[in-house]
Order: structure tokens, then C-alpha cells, then sequence
């Protein structure tokens, strides 16, 4: 759909609307124009889908033109307008953001009450009942989070931007290891540099490390020799005495061994994911993944039986080749196995990815629909509760990815990291910090995205840890 603006520059704000409520390839003409008046700001989009013409209006008294309520207005009036295009009221009404429960999340700790979250996200953005409560869950366990921090406190993330090869659904920034294995060994050598280096910095800066969490990528792509290596570095240079977790994402099942294990647990790697996506076969193989459910029911049984017992375990919904039967096998599979944490992700049509461009295959709107509301059922069912959400662009029918967890076991970094609960501290290739700023804006630092970038302007990469840890010292300083 082709998006024009008229009398405001906001494109941002409209267009991930926009991209939230309709298809890539949706047709028809959408206008969102903005008209200031000495004492309003009038608001209107016009939406044009072949002989239907609908408008949206909102107004804004000038007195109230804070960009929070500018940004608002814009959305709520495009919403108005294509509410009548649409099959059925989004589940996520006029919300676009990746983190819709940051609204409910700052109304808690702000001193607001549940009904007063609902009511928040019902009159203004428009959320489903079914949604406001998923995204109210969430939020009491961010501010469960929030109670074990002190000011202080960091989270700390380590990537490691390869994989043995690429999935179909993904995009994200990393190297598949048989294109450039040596690049693999050259990057973990300026890593440890980085770990050593931070560790340095963080301890000067009055910096304590809260939660650990190992990414990437595939972590468990490096061999037993090298995970023993990474975990030694960060047990030698990181304070970890206030560290309540410490995850490794082993991630792909035909990456993990028995003596890979054995390195994380020997090194107090308290949280593994160990992640299928899918326990039927023809999926595996239509995702690229050159796996079997048998060997993710294989090394899951080796975790626990070397006394791993907090695994998070992910499926999508959504998948080329799978339905809702296949789906519906694959999570009551994973229930009986009895994770911790299972993350219930709804497939994402990313630019990056294979699938962008080869979309056969696909499981319809509605087909998905289902499977997340089966996936709520039965999680509740079998006391998993929901902690932390996100969305993503291009998520197949605008719905969102749940971490749900049992007995307690929130994984704190995603809480922290989604939220934006406190500073994030990134290391490795592709990595990004976060420091959260008196007020209420974040700072942020990228290191390189490549591999080839990271380790040719690491001197830029230990600069940048400088200047963020200097920053954590003047804030940490002050009363």
C-alpha cells in the first residue's frame, strides 16, 4: 500500500503501523496529512482500497503537542481509517512497536493498578481483552524483575554471529562457518580481548553484572576447545557474584554434544535453550534444518540428565510445510518433556531471510491464529505462565512471540533487554549496549555488525566500551 504524508515528516511512526495491519503487497493508497491551527492540531488519514474511501480523525489541543501525544494521534487516526479494511479487529488494535508491553510495564512501576493498564491499553490503543492480559502478565514479571535490581546493575551480552549454516526464516546478521572458518577463531581472539577489557572497565565504573546471557548466532557452534576457552575468559575477567543467571543459547541440536554440555555445566551455565522450532520432521527439513526431532529428543535427555534444569525450548508458528496438527504435536511434545521455559515465536517474514522471496507453503492467517491460541491454552494448562513478549515486523497475522515459563523460572536478560530495564552491555560481533539515561532516553552503541568488520575496527569496538563505562561511572556517582 502506498503511503503519503501530508503536512507532517513522521514516517516512521505511520508506516510500522501501516506495515503492522496490512500485507506487504496490499493495494490501495493510504494519506495521513496533519493541519495546525493556532489553538488544534487536526489529524486525518484518508485510506483508498479500490471504490472504498475511509477517514480517520483525531484532534490535539496545541497546550498537549508533546511528541508522545503527536505520535499517538497520527496512529489512532491511520487506525480509525483502515479498521474498516480489515478481515477483523488486530489483536494488537493500533500498537506497532516491537515492545507493546513497555506502555503497561512504565504504568506499573509508575504506581498505576492493573485495571488501570487495562483500561490504558483498551481506550487508547485499541488491544484485544485477550492480548491486555498477555501483556499485563508480562508486566507484573518485569516489575518482579525490576524488585532484584539495584541501581547499579548491568546485564551483559556476549554474540557469536555464526551458525553452521542459515536457516531459511533468518536474518539476522551472522556467518555460516563452512564459508569462512577461519574467521570464527579470529573473531573469538578479539572477543577475548573484549571480555578482558570489560571486565576492567565495568569494575571501575561501580558496574554490577545481574544477568549473562550467550547469543548469537549459535554459541555452541564453537568446538568444546573454544566454549571452554570463552567461559574461562569471562569466569577470570567478570565479576559474577550478584549474577542470578547465566544462559548459553545452544540453540540448534546439531551443535550440541555431550562434551559440550559438559564445558557449560562445569563452567555454571545455570540456563541452556535447546530449540527444535518444530518436532516434525518435513518442517525441519523445508527450514533448512539439518537436524531431527529424535536428535533434539537425544540431546535434551543428555541435558538433563547432567542435571540441566532450567531449558528453554522454542517453537514457531508458522512454518513452511507445517499445520495446525503438526503444531499442536510438536508443543504438547515439548510440555510432556517438561522445560522451564517454553518461547512460542509466530514466524516472521524477514528481508533477510530465504522465505522472504519464496513464500510457498505458508500456513494460512488463520491456520496460525489457531495454533497461538492452542499454544495459550494448553501452556496455561500445564502451569506455564507468560513473562516476557515482542513483536517483529512482517509477523505473520500481526501477533507476537511469548516467553512462558513454570516454577518461577522468568529468564531475567529477556526481561531486562525488552523491557529496557537497565543497561545492557553487549560484547562480540554485531553486538548493542543500551545505557538508560536520566532522562528517560537511552544511549546506545553498535559494534560491527560482520565478523570481518568486528575484528578489523576493534580498536573503535574497545573505544566505544570506554566511553559507555565512563558513563556508567558519572551515572553510578550520582546521588
Amino acid at each position: 500500500m502506498e503511503l503519503i504524508l501530508n503536512g507532517h515528516n513522521s514516517l516512521y511512526q505511520v508506516e510500522q503501523l501501516q506495515q503492522a495491519l496490512f500485507s506487504l503487497d496490499a493495494p490501495g493508497v493510504a494519506v495521513s496529512a496533519v493541519h495546525r491551527a493556532p489553538k488544534t492540531i487536526f489529524f486525518c488519514t484518508r485510506i483508498t482500497v479500490g471504490d472504498k474511501v475511509t477517514y480517520g480523525h483525531r484532534q490535539l489541543p496545541v497546550v498537549n503537542d508533546t511528541s508522545k501525544n503527536f505520535y499517538k494521534c497520527l496512529r489512532q487516526s491511520y487506525y480509525e481509517a483502515a479498521l474498516p479494511h480489515l478481515p477483523e479487529q488486530p489483536a494488537w488494535g493500533a500498537l506497532a512497536g516491537v515492545r507493546p508491553t513497555k506502555i503497561s510495564t512504565k504504568h506499573l512501576l509508575e504506581g498505576g493498578t492493573l485495571a488501570s493498564a487495562d483500561k490504558l491499553l483498551q481506550d487508547e490503543y485499541y488491544v484485544t481483552k485477550e492480548r491486555r492480559a498477555l501483556a499485563l502478565a508480562c508486566s507484573e514479571a518485569s516489575v518482579r524483575a525490576v524488585e532484584l535490581t539495584q541501581k547499579q546493575d548491568v546485564s551483559l551480552y556476549i554474540g557469536i554471529p555464526f551458525c553452521p549454516t542459515r536457516c531459511s526464516y533468518c536474518s539476522f546478521v551472522s556467518r555460516t562457518v563452512g564459508k569462512k572458518p577461519q574467521l570464527l577463531q579470529q573473531h573469538q581472539e578479539k572477543l577475548l580481548q573484549e571480555i578482558k577489557a570489560t571486565g576492567a572497565l565495568l569494575k571501575r565504573s561501580g558496574s554490577t553484572v545481574r544477568s549473562l546471557y550467550i547469543g548469537g548466532g549459535t554459541p555452541t557452534t564453537l568446538s568444546a576447545l573454544q566454549l571452554q576457552e570463552l567461559l574461562q575468559a569471562v569466569r577470570q575477567h567478570i565479576d559474577l557474584s550478584r549474577c542470578l543467571e547465566f544462559t548459553v543459547e545452544a540453540g540448534r541440536p546439531d551443535t550440541l554434544t555431550e562434551e559440550k554440555l559438559q564445558v557449560l555445566k562445569a563452567y555454571g551455565t545455570d540456563r541452556i535453550s535447546i530449540n527444535p522450532q518444530t518436532m516434525m520432521d518435513p518442517v525441519l527439513a523445508a527450514c533448512g534444518r539439518p537436524h531431527t526431532a529424535q536428535d533434539v529428543r537425544k540431546i535434551y535427555a543428555i541435558a538433563r540428565e547432567l542435571g540441566f534444569d532450567n531449558i528453554n525450548m522454542d517453537l514457531i508458528a508458522g512454518l513452511p510445510r507445517d499445520s495446525f496438527e503438526g503444531f499442536q504435536k510438536s508443543l504438547d511434545e515439548l510440555i510432556a518433556m517438561g522445560p522451564s521455559n517454553i518461547t512460542v515465536h509466530t514466524l516472521a517474514l524477514k528481508k533477510g531471510a530465504d522465505l522472504f522471496e519464496n513464500r510457498q507453503s505458508l500456513p494460512s492467517r488463520e491456520e496460525v491464529a489457531r495454533m497461538l491460541s492452542y499454544a495459550r491454552q494448553a501452556l496455561q494448562t500445564a502451569d506455564y505462565k507468560p513473562y516476557y513478549l515482542y513483536r517483529q515486523k512482517y509477523m505473520s497475522g500481526n501477533y507476537e512471540n511469548i516467553g512462558w515459563s513454570r516454577d518461577n523460572r522468568d529468564c531475567l536478560y529477556n526481561i531486562y533487554m525488552m523491557e529496557e530495564l537497565h543497561p545492557i552491555i553487549s560484547l562480540g560481533g554485531g553486538g548493542m549496549s543500551k545505557v538508560n539515561l536520566p532522562n528517560g532516553k537511552l544511549e546506545r552503541w553498535h559494534n560491527p555488525k560482520f565478523p570481518e568488520q568486528y575484528i578489523d575496527q576493534f580498536d573503535k569496538v574497545l573505544a566505544q566500551k570506554q566511553e559507555l563505562c565512563t558513563l556508567l561511572q558519572q551515572l553510578n556517582n550520582e546521588n
